[in-house]
């Protein structure tokens, strides 16, 4: 997610954030992950992904991989590595 900057700080990326989440809830998505800013997505809900056992396949730290739970009752004992689609691979 990202806002041109002449354009950040009047509420576009919290809505394009929130109306993500609520799609992704229709879905029936249990959860989603980020990589992102730890001082910006846990206003949201998310905490750092460590704290249910998920771990990024990159090396990023490990405040910045976060993780918002969105169906508890279908997650229990979910746990293991994220690994993205190449779309979300930066080519040098």
């Amino acid at each position: 997610m990202a806002v041109v900057p002449e354009f950040q700080r009047i509420g576009i990326g919290s809505k394009l954030i929130a109306e993500g989440i609520e799609g992704l809830r229709d879905r029936r998505c249990p959860f989603v992950v980020v990589v992102g800013h730890p001082e910006y997505y846990p206003r949201f809900g998310f905490v750092p992904a460590s704290c249910h056992n998920i771990r990024c396949e990159w090396e990023v730290p490990e405040e910045a991989f976060m993780v918002l739970m969105l169906d508890q009752s279908r997650l229990h004992d979910t746990c293991g590595m994220a690994r993205y689609q190449d779309e979300f691979v930066s080519v040098a």
